[in-house]
């Protein structure tokens, strides 16, 4: 019996109620996968960090402008920017001059703030003089309510921050605060609420822009490390009243540490740091404090800055002026100079005459 195989059933056609299925998912993909495109481009690039200031020129356009929000990481899309501002009618309404905007704030925030011309919106200011201790830029913020004065010096010790100089801090037994010295002082704007991290940040921050490259290359002519320089730099700010002695008390300091053999640097300011309280006259018992700050006692300088310093004081402990002198006195005559002298003769001599 021969087996006949059955006729193969021609293969159906796709309905067209198929080829419409495909296309209306596809659509609806696309138009999702746009939306949700859309919705992230109006989202902000990251959630928080310290404000940054941003210059709107005069005559900016809104593209230009979104430009500079994208530059500072506060917008994703430019485009996207000056979409928005002529949706809601605002394209013409921005208005030029320095804001400080924080990190996180939706579009619609970062537009209102620019329309309104409010150029400090939900920021605060500080200012941190030259010559303060660390301990004292503490109590003067929580004074202010920025932020919490144990908190502040917690962070101080045991924060991180990203910044290469940090790095080359010694280890050094005794020190008080690992960034004593390294909080450039000035006046800062800050966002309300900051936290104890961003405040010390937006601090360092501003260190790094003062630690030129011409700076650097100094601290290498002079075989310092910035370490040095800045402990240096403090010396100077404590001691120096008038802005014009400060090379020349750079210069006796210097002289002193590099004397065969160094001459102890017997400077008062570094007693009152191990004291920690400022006293207008010292005892004689207060020299004899036993500190690694106490450079009555110690050889060379202490181990690490005693206070915050101005680009004057860097500057003179990069650059000291050269001479012979290796003692100074006030002149207690309300002006803040000092006698200077070579010899301890000519110093008895001018502390006499102080006196």
């Amino acid at each position: 019996m021969t087996n006949k195989q059955s006729p193969k059933l021609p293969e159906r056609a796709p309905s067209r109620w198929n080829k419409w299925w495909y296309v209306f998912a596809a659509c609806i993909l696309l138009i999702g996968g746009g939306l949700f495109y859309v919705q992230e481009q109006f989202q902000p690039p990251q959630e928080g960090g310290p404000a940054v200031a941003v210059e709107i020129p005069m005559g900016a356009s809104p593209h230009e402008i979104g430009e500079l929000l994208v530059d500072q990481k506060l917008i994703k899309n430019a485009n996207f920017f000056k979409w928005y501002l002529a949706y809601h009618g605002n394209s013409s309404q921005l208005k030029a001059g320095k804001y400080y905007l924080k990190p996180g704030l939706s579009m619609e925030e970062i537009a209102r703030v620019l329309i309104e011309g409010d150029a400090t919106y939900g920021t605060t200011h500080f200012t941190v003089p030259e010559g303060l201790t660390i301990e004292q830029i503490a109590d003067s913020l929580a004074e202010q309510k920025i932020v919490d004065k144990q908190a502040f010096l917690d962070e101080v010790q045991n924060g991180t921050f990203d910044y290469a100089f940090l790095h080359d801090i010694p280890q050094v037994e005794g020190m008080k605060h690992r960034l004593e010295g390294y909080l450039f002082p000035d006046t800062y704007e800050i966002f309300q609420n900051a936290t104890p991290h961003q405040v010390i940040d937006l601090m360092l921050k501003q260190t790094e822009q003062v630690l030129t490259p011409e700076w650097r290359e100094q601290m290498k002519k002079q075989k310092l490390t910035l370490h040095e320089t800045l402990t240096l730099a403090s010396l100077i700010e404590r001691e120096a009243r008038v802005a014009k002695e400060r090379p020349m008390i750079s210069g006796v300091i210097q002289n002193r540490i590099n004397e065969q053999p160094p001459m102890k640097l017997q400077i008062d300011a570094t007693v009152q740091y191990a004291l920690g309280k400022t006293k207008e006259t010292l005892l004689f018992d207060d020299l004899k404090i036993e500190s690694p700050y106490n450079t009555y006692q110690i050889d060379g300088l202490p181990p690490g800055p005693i206070s915050t310093a101005g680009r004057d004081a860097i500057r003179s402990a990069l650059y000291p002026d050269v001479h012979d002198f290796y003692f100074y006195v006030t002149k207690n005559d309300g002006t803040g100079e000092h006698y200077f002298a070579t010899t301890y003769a000519e110093h008895q001599q001018n502390i006499a005459k102080s006196q």
